[in-house]
C-alpha cells in the first residue's frame, strides 16, 4: 500500500515545492511508481513538472469537488515520470467548495484509498496556509514533511506547524505523524544555520533528515525551464541532494517495515 505523505509548512518561500517537485521525480527514477498532488493554486508544482497548469483537461478541483477518479484526473506525462493531478486558479475555487461539502475534510482521503495500492509513494504539496485544502492532506495524509531554512523566523514558525499539526490530528488523523524535518537552502559557511541546525537536532533526533539541501542555483533555475533538477542538471549538488533524501527516505521506511513484522 502506497506512503501518503504531505509536505506543509504555513511559512512560504522555504522551498516545499521544489521539495515535492524533485523529491517525486528521485523516486520515479528508483522505479518507484509516484503521484505528486497540487493542491496549491498557484499551480508552481504542476509548471515544475513540465505542465502547463493554463491548459489542463482536469484539476484537484475535480478530484475533491466533482469526486472524479484519480485515474481520470492524474497527467500521466510529466518531465519528472510521475503522475501528476494538477492545480491552477480552479483549486481556490475548490476551496470555497469545499465549505458547502458533505465531509468537507476528508474528500480527499476518500479519493486516494481507492488508488493508493496502484502507488508506491503519494507526495501532496501543500498550499502555505492553514485552510480546508491544507485539512483535506493532513486528513488524508500518513506523515508530514517539514521543509525548512535555518533561520531563527524559521523555528518559531515550526513551533507554530508542530502545534497545528497535532490538533489536527486530534481531529481529523488520529495516525498523522512527522515524516522529517528537512533542512532547505542550507549554507554551511552561515553561523546562524549551523546554530538552528543543531537545534533541530537536539530537539527532534532523528526525525531531522541527515541529508541537507543546499543552495544551489541549478535547483533554483530548474522550475522556469519546467523540470526537475536531475533532468536539468544531475551533477549538480540539488540533484544530487534530493537524490540522496530519496535513498534516506526509502530505508527508513525498509527499516520500519522490518521493525513492524519483526513485533
Amino acid at each position: 500500500m502506497g506512503k501518503i505523505i504531505a509536505v506543509a509548512n504555513q511559512k512560504g518561500g522555504v522551498g516545499k515545492t521544489t521539495t515535492a517537485v524533485n523529491l517525486a521525480a528521485s523516486m520515479a527514477a528508483t522505479k518507484r511508481k509516484v503521484l505528486l498532488i497540487d493542491l496549491d493554486p498557484q499551480g508552481n508544482a504542476t509548471m515544475g513538472s513540465g505542465v502547463d497548469k493554463y491548459d489542463v483537461p482536469a484539476t484537484a478541483y475535480e478530484l475533491l469537488i466533482e469526486e472524479k477518479p484519480v485515474d481520470e484526473v492524474a497527467v500521466k506525462e510529466t518531465s519528472g515520470s510521475y503522475h501528476l493531478i494538477a492545480a491552477n486558479s480552479d483549486v481556490t475555487a475548490a476551496e470555497i467548495k469545499l465549505m458547502e461539502c458533505f465531509a468537507r475534510e476528508v474528500r480527499l482521503r476518500n479519493a486516494l484509498e481507492k488508488c493508493r495500492d496502484q502507488y508506491d509513494f503519494i507526495f501532496i504539496d501543500c498550499p502555505p496556509s492553514l485552510n480546508m485544502l491544507t485539512v483535506n492532506a493532513m486528513a488524508a495524509a500518513d506523515s508530514v514533511l517539514v521543509p525548512m531554512q535555518c533561520e531563527y523566523y524559521a523555528l518559531e514558525g515550526l513551533t507554530a506547524l508542530m502545534d497545528t499539526i497535532q490538533k489536527l490530528a486530534s481531529v481529523v488523523n488520529p495516525n498523522l505523524a512527522i515524516e522529517g524535518i528537512l533542512r532547505t537552502m542550507y549554507d554551511p559557511r552561515n553561523r546562524l544555520a549551523n546554530d538552528v541546525s543543531e537545534q533541530l537536532k537536539s530537539h527532534f533526533g532523528d526525525k531531522v533528515y541527515r541529508t541537507v539541501i543546499p543552495r544551489n542555483v541549478r535547483l533554483a533555475e530548474a522550475p522556469s525551464f519546467g523540470t526537475p533538477v536531475m533532468y536539468y542538471d544531475k551533477s549538480s549538488t540539488g540533484a544530487k541532494a534530493y537524490l540522496a533524501l530519496a535513498g534516506e527516505m526509502i530505508r527508513k521506511s525498509e527499516t520500519t517495515k522490518a521493525r513492524q513484522q519483526v513485533a
